[in-house]
């Protein structure tokens, strides 16, 4: 790490002594967001350190990293570049600034910043960083050595029929390693800034734990010398003990290095993870709280498992004909269309979806199942509104169906009451006036528009695939 200042000249030490020096308040320093001074490169060779031609990050949200503000202070034209190996993951950050002092705010400690980013990654100078290249070259091949290469089929060889994929299936492929080993806790350790950097809410796996799994992807390079071991990406799963004699799996962490992305690796990871569940009859497989991105991805996935299920086929066979016979959205009460439990049960032992993701591909199985769609529109989204408002109702479940009832007490007659939950679920003590009414609706029909919106992307995609 390398910090330097840029000289400047003081126009007030050639100034005429006589001349009357003008008193005036400085004003508070306003400091400088950290995203607006960072630039992350990620570099393949020495060639690219010191230069602006490795892949540049972005965005990164560095704010968290600096005070609760996420603001540096006590700097003038601060700028802090960093070069990333994609070899070795080691980081080298080069800071430069015209000028520093105390504005009022103190002047930021820029070391212990870096520090609790990139942690141990962090070497000390360029020449450390361009040392790596040679003396850890193998280092990705040292890891994958002490894994188990594995060999399910993900997409029947094609990484992603939508993706203009710049490498082929035959020189990638996935190695499973388990952290409670050296070298893949070595490993993950070094990724640990690239998860904390691109993996929003993220936080460090124990890797002492031998219960995390990582699932590299890795590309091989192969010329006339060697053959070079390149991670595009990776994912941590945990695995956890089924009573009696089983186990279920939880994706934690996924993450396809920024060079990499959106040319199918991430789904490839997804699908490749699925068949190891399947292929190992796991209980089944969970995500730990899924972005939205994620999601999407990982439902396309299991829709494509689920097209080619034909017991799930003929269950929404049924459905798509109860909901074809009437106007469902002028009756009383709608049915939610759920799944039959045995075909709930059936895809977890089958597919190892879980029950919570096989409802949401449920309703985007429906509406593939509806033709004309058009015609049957109106009544598919009264039953999308109604799930919707149930999840709502679930989730409020601290106030709903409970009722507040004063007590007499001889100590505070305020702070005594006693607290029921009414079988019926009716709320008696809570009362909303109409703006409240009116913006409770509004927010339910947002839902259900964006519900919608996704419902007919994931189609749309899935049918072209499956087409």
């Amino acid at each position: 790490m390398k910090q330097k200042q840029l000289s400047t000249a003081d126009p007030s030490a050639h100034a005429d002594p006589k001349k009357r020096r003008r008193v005036g308040f400085a004003t508070i320093d306003a400091g400088v967001e950290a995203n607006d001074c960072f630039k992350i490169y990620l570099v393949s060779s020495k060639e690219e350190v010191g230069t602006s031609n490795g892949y540049c990050i972005s965005p990164v949200d560095l704010n968290n990293f600096f005070d609760e503000d996420g603001k540096i202070y006590g700097y003038q034209g601060l700028k802090i570049t960093v070069w990333i190996s994609i070899m070795s993951f080691h980081a080298y950050a080069d800071i430069t600034f015209e000028g520093n002092s105390d504005g009022g705010k103190g002047i930021t400690d820029l070391k212990p910043a870096l520090q609790s980013i990139f942690g141990e990654t962090l070497v000390e100078t360029k020449d450390d960083l361009l040392q790596t290249f040679s003396t850890e070259s193998h280092f990705i091949s040292s890891v994958v050595s002490n894994g188990e290469n594995l060999h399910y089929n993900a997409f029947n060889g094609d990484i992603n029929c939508n993706s203009s994929l710049e490498a082929t299936a035959s020189n990638v492929e996935v190695v499973r390693v388990v952290v409670g080993n050296l070298a893949a806790g070595h490993l993950y350790s070094r990724l640990v800034p690239l998860v904390l950097l691109l993996v929003d809410g993220s936080n460090p796996i124990d890797v002492t734990d031998p219960s995390w799994e990582l699932y590299l992807l890795i590309q091989k390079n192969v010329d006339s010398q060697n053959t070079q071991n390149l991670l595009l990406g990776f994912t941590a799963v945990y695995r956890f003990y089924h009573y009696p004699d089983s186990s279920r799996l939880r994706l934690s962490q996924i993450l396809v290095l920024p060079p990499y992305q959106h040319k199918g690796y991430g789904s490839y990871l997804v699908e490749f993870l699925s068949n190891v569940a399947i292929s190992e009859d796991v209980y089944d497989l969970t995500v730990e709280e899924p972005l939205d991105y994620f999601q999407h991805v990982r439902t396309c996935v299991d829709m494509k498992h689920l097209l080619a299920f034909d017991s799930v086929q003929e269950a929404v066979k049924s459905a798509v004909l109860q909901l074809e016979r009437g106007k469902l959205s002028k009756k009383s009460h709608t049915p939610r269309f759920m799944p039959p439990p045995d075909i709930v049960d059936s895809v977890r032992k089958s597919l190892k979806i879980n029950k919570k993701q096989f409802l949401q591909c449920w309703e985007i199985l429906i509406y593939l199942g509806l033709d004309p769609v058009d015609k049957y529109m109106e009544d598919y989204l009264t039953i999308i509104s109604n799930r919707v408002k149930a999840d709502i109702l679930g989730k409020d479940s601290e106030t709903a169906g409970k009722q507040v009832v004063q007590v007499p007490s001889v100590h505070d007659e305020e702070a005594s009451f006693v607290m029921f939950r009414s079988g019926n679920a009716v709320v008696t003590g809570v009362q909303m006036d109409k703006d409240q009414t009116k913006t409770q609706e509004e927010q339910v029909q947002q839902l259900v528009d964006d519900r919608i919106k996704e419902i007919k992307l994931i189609a749309k995609k899935v049918s072209q695939q499956h087409a």
